[in-house]
């Protein structure tokens, strides 16, 4: 399963603000999971001493009992690994028994590594992928004599592996890149788990209107980065999209010709009238974006369509990539119901998207 950055979520980055304010805190991170599990390797929760701060390593008992021995951890302020049978662990996702097994790590002392959380946030904002690298050296009864950690940045140099400590891991970094999957590994000296971690998808947004602002709640809720572009100051603005990362105020058929766009972009066209959905379509039809996708009926979309190939602003394979009428069949009537269309469009493609090797 891929691990996105969420930048106003994640626990890493939230645990910059604890850090900053003098808050001692824990961090939980599930670094193996085998059977069925009510999350993921990577997944991490957050604890303060008064209680959960963000994030998950699964909800129910298992968070319950992880946290008892965050709070212990930060009492004694000593780290440890442990392991959660749950063969008979209900899962609310799932509505029936896990029976899997679970491998947490609960570091108690994680402002000694904020560096590698302040090289994560970095990376996060400049949309480049790396891997957290967590090396755990441990001693009898999953307690932890140390934990180093790192940021690894993609097309890292072999100086990097060993300043890192992780000399020797070569083909294993090699593999967790490729896969996008976390993974834990045993070295000599103890425990290594790698984290990888990629920018989240693009949603470009080409219209701030009704069905443009409910798709942008929708967007942000599915971890996507928002960027709303709109020409009217009064519609693209932070008032009515508090959740959009960008608003640009511009001109739509220009800025999404120019725009960066790349296989994790998906372009929705819900501009205010025919034409302008004909000229921002004509303006991406020919970009490499994951998916373009034009708002429209039936009878609009056929006339746009033969307009394009008469007129050659496309060919048959690139109408073929555009998603229109937009959305999934759910019998979608209001604007939100419109809104949750586009957003499972979204995710179905997304999800094909990383099912294909990725380009690192």
């Amino acid at each position: 399963m891929d691990r996105t950055f969420l930048p106003d979520k994640s626990p890493y980055l939230e645990l910059i603000k604890l850090i900053r304010a003098g808050r001692p805190a824990a961090l939980a991170t599930i670094i193996e999971a085998e059977g069925s599990t009510p999350q993921v390797p990577g997944a991490t929760a957050l604890f303060a001493a008064d209680g959960l701060v963000c994030g998950t390593v699964g909800g129910g008992s298992v968070e319950a009992r992880v946290e008892r021995l965050a709070f212990g951890a930060l009492r004694k302020k000593r780290s440890l690994v442990r392991s959660f049978d749950l063969a008979h662990e209900l899962s609310e996702e799932a509505d029936g028994v896990c029976g899997g097994r679970l491998k947490v790590l609960i570091d108690a002392d994680p402002a000694r590594h904020i560096q590698a959380f302040r090289d994560l946030r970095r990376a996060a904002k400049a949309r480049r992928a790396g891997l957290l690298a967590t090396l755990i050296e441990t001693e009898k009864a999953g307690r932890v004599r140390k934990i180093s950690r790192a940021w690894l940045a993609r097309g890292h140099r072999s100086g990097a592996l060993r300043r890192a400590g992780l000399a020797g891991l070569e083909e294993e970094i090699r593999s967790v890149f490729r896969r996008v999957r976390p993974a834990l590994f045993g070295p000599k000296s103890g425990l290594c788990f790698l984290d990888p971690h990629l920018p989240p998808p693009r949603l470009l947004i080409a219209g701030a209107g009704h069905v443009g602002r409910a798709l942008a709640r929708l967007g942000k809720f599915l971890n996507f980065e928002v960027v709303v572009i709109d020409d009217r100051v009064e519609f693209a603005n932070a008032g009515r999209f508090p959740e959009a990362d960008r608003i640009l105020v511009a001109d739509i058929g220009e800025t999404l010709r120019t725009f960066p766009v790349s296989l994790d972009t998906h372009i929705v066209i819900v501009t205010r009238g025919h034409r302008q959905d004909e000229g921002a379509l004509r303006a991406c039809i020919r970009r490499r974006a994951g998916y373009i996708g034009m708002i429209g009926s039936a009878r609009k979309v056929d006339l746009v369509k033969r307009r394009f190939l008469e007129r050659g602003w496309g060919t048959a394979a690139e109408w073929a990539r555009v998603h229109t009428p937009i959305g999934l069949p759910i019998g979608s009537k209001t604007v939100e119901e419109i809104a949750v269309s586009i957003a499972a469009e979204l995710v179905l493609v997304r999800r094909k998207i990383q099912g294909h090797e990725p380009n690192f």
